[in-house]
């Protein structure tokens, strides 16, 4: 396995500027996740690694050395597509088998190599059937299997588990989880699935037209996002997001707009006077009053999911959305009181976020 260095990469298709200076390492043994909406440049970037396509500017590293003059096939590393891209006339031990043949790999080292691939993804039972006899689930992982069989330096999966149903990409998520970490291989994983992304990845790229807007750990990408892009991306329901400045009252620093006056931490005290955006999570806004300072709001809508709610209110003309427990009985039209503890509050300067949150 190997670690994964981009410095400085950029393509331009024609006019349109697919990636600008995109900078990113995965460590050997990492698994990396690229997450943004579609058109972000994600899949174009994963087949510059390949060597599928050519970057116009900046470099590919692989263990420290440059891979920009070597081909696709030279560079050591497997690709599974979310179409699988199976061999419908071969059974699923000659779809594994396909690539090391091809590598002139001896037949005693190709059936050693199948026979262990299948048993860590529980194919034995399937070796014979054709891809035309297997479920979604299974065609998925004789996929994940061809890629597995040849051991390469770096696995590269883009949105490979977009053609499954959700049901069956709850299980197949968790076979990659446990697949990763039984191999401990270096993965860079493609998707537009935020929960994909929260829940496979030791580290979270989170791109935008073309441009890489934060790289951290997951619970750090939500808790600490970089700027209003993934504070607004990442989260379901997503953040609450309010325009206004930054005020002092009584001596200490509050976020005001027409509706909401909320105290935020008090090493923004310098920031008085600045217009910002103010970012408040569902699951932080409280119903009970534990807070101190509370604002009233009036229910508009309840959404109800199962294991919790969400309640759509409205203060003066400012909508929010905030989770409640299931148990708990809303009407339309009643009022609530809400607070949020200070430390709590996201804050924003032209976009970009201003301060660590405890």
């Amino acid at each position: 396995m190997a670690s994964l260095t981009l410095q400085n990469i950029g393509k331009k298709f024609g006019r349109v500027r697919a990636l600008s200076r995109i900078n990113l390492q995965v460590d050997h043994g990492r698994f990396c996740v690229l997450l943004g909406p579609s058109g972000c440049g994600k899949s174009t970037l994963l087949q510059i690694i390949a060597g599928l396509t050519l970057q116009d500017e900046g470099s590919v590293l692989m263990d420290g050395k440059s891979v920009d003059h070597l081909s696709p096939r030279d560079r050591d590393v497997a690709m599974v597509f979310q179409n699988y891209a199976l061999y419908p006339h071969m059974t699923v031990a000659e779809n594994l088998g396909f690539g090391l043949r091809m590598r002139g790999t001896p037949k005693d080292l190709i059936k050693e190599r199948i026979i262990e691939t299948a048993g860590l993804l529980d194919l034995e039972p399937l070796l014979a059937r054709k891809p035309r006899e297997l479920s979604g689930g299974q065609r998925q992982r004789t996929a994940m299997g061809r890629a597995l069989v040849r051991r390469p330096k770096l696995f590269l999966l883009d949105e490979p588990l977009s053609n499954l149903d959700a049901r069956l990409r709850v299980s197949v998520r968790l076979e990659l989880k446990r697949l990763h970490q039984k191999i401990k291989g270096t993965v860079l994983y493609v998707t537009h699935d935020q929960v994909e992304a929260m829940t496979l990845g030791d580290q979270v790229a989170v791109m935008r037209e073309g441009r890489l807007h934060q790289l951290d750990k997951p619970d750090a990408v939500y808790d600490r996002p970089a700027d209003t892009f993934v504070a607004a991306f990442i989260g379901s329901p997503p953040m609450n997001l309010f325009q206004g400045r930054l005020i002092r009252k009584d001596g200490r620093p509050f976020f005001a707009s027409d509706d909401l006056l909320l105290e935020v931490p008090a090493n923004l005290a310098g920031l008085a006077g600045k217009r910002v955006e103010a970012g408040i999570r569902p699951e932080d806004l409280r119903l009970d009053p534990v807070h101190g300072a509370t604002f009233p709001a009036r229910v508009e809508m309840v959404s109800n999911v199962g294991a919790e709610k969400y309640l759509h209110v409205k203060t003066g003309s400012t909508e929010l959305t905030l989770r409640a427990a299931k148990d708990l009985s809303f009407l339309p039209g009643e009022k609530v009181n809400l607070s949020v503890a200070p430390h709590k509050l996201h804050v924003f300067v032209d976009g970009q976020r201003v301060n660590p949150l405890e």
